[in-house]
């Protein structure tokens, strides 16, 4: 008899998908920076006896982090939506009395093998602050990858 461990089939990454303002932009071979966190408080006491003894507890949740995505290099960087966001931040910088300028919310978004949406990460006032291009060697015929960092302030798993 087969041992029927699992109730549904497991969350397979293979095709995933980065909105930006509810519009997919690019499709991404690699995704890190999906953290939910809380902050942990220690607590350590002595007993009357002088015994010592740790305490851990929940602090607060973190809510900032950042986001990298990789994905192979657009052949036109100049109509491509990532590199014309981040040229336009570190070309013009972010005025600070308009916070929704720039910044833009946007998710990472899974679907399965009938492309139907499975899991849905959301991020808020988001911002790109690195692109950089994977190092390029004559005796490969692999595309040139490029990963992207986006700076969030909110990040929630949806589905």
């Amino acid at each position: 008899m087969p041992l029927d461990l699992l109730k549904q089939d497991p969350l397979i990454a293979t095709n995933f998908f980065l909105e930006i303002d509810g519009a997919v932009i690019t499709t991404l071979s690699e995704v890190s920076g999906l953290d939910l966190e809380v902050e942990v408080a220690e607590v350590v006491q002595r007993t009357a006896s002088g015994q010592l003894v740790h305490h851990k507890t929940l602090s607060k949740p973190k809510w900032t982090g950042e986001l990298t995505v990789k994905r192979t290099a657009p052949l036109d960087a100049a109509s491509d939506p990532l590199w014309t966001w981040f040229m336009t931040i570190r070309d013009k910088a972010m005025s600070a009395d308009n916070r929704a300028g720039e910044r833009k919310n946007g998710s990472v978004v899974i679907y399965d093998t009938t492309m139907t949406e499975i899991a849905r990460w959301n991020w808020f006032s988001g911002w790109p602050s690195k692109i950089s291009s994977d190092s390029m060697t004559v005796s490969s015929n692999d595309p040139v990858s490029e990963s992207v960092t986006i700076q969030y302030e909110k990040l929630e798993r949806k589905k």
